[in-house]
């Protein structure tokens, strides 16, 4: 059973760095630093884009427009760590 927690908590783990990597590389297009021309580039972007989207979309939805400026990658990375902070403390309540 530990295992399948360690490995739930590594793919948690890497999805939140995949959230974080989306966001950064949206920001390096937004300012040019990057071009999408770039076929690595693009490949990348397509890549988050996908692993990302579908879990950002529905949080996207809910939240009011905040002209421009998107959280959902914020709020769905703060409900990642409540849910491996959640699933951890019934293995660990001493530890938490």
């Amino acid at each position: 059973m530990h295992a399948l927690f360690s490995i739930l908590d590594l793919v948690i783990n890497i999805y939140i760095w995949i959230l974080i990597g989306s966001a950064v590389l949206s920001w390096l297009v937004a300012f040019n630093v990057v071009n999408t021309s770039n076929r690595v580039v693009y490949m990348i972007g397509d890549f988050l884009y996908r692993a990302t989207e579908p879990a950002l979309a529905p949080i996207r939805r809910i939240l009011p427009n905040l002209g421009g400026i998107d959280i959902s990658p914020m709020i769905l990375i703060l409900l990642l760590i409540f849910l491996r902070n959640l699933l951890f403390y019934d293995i660990y309540p001493a530890l938490s």
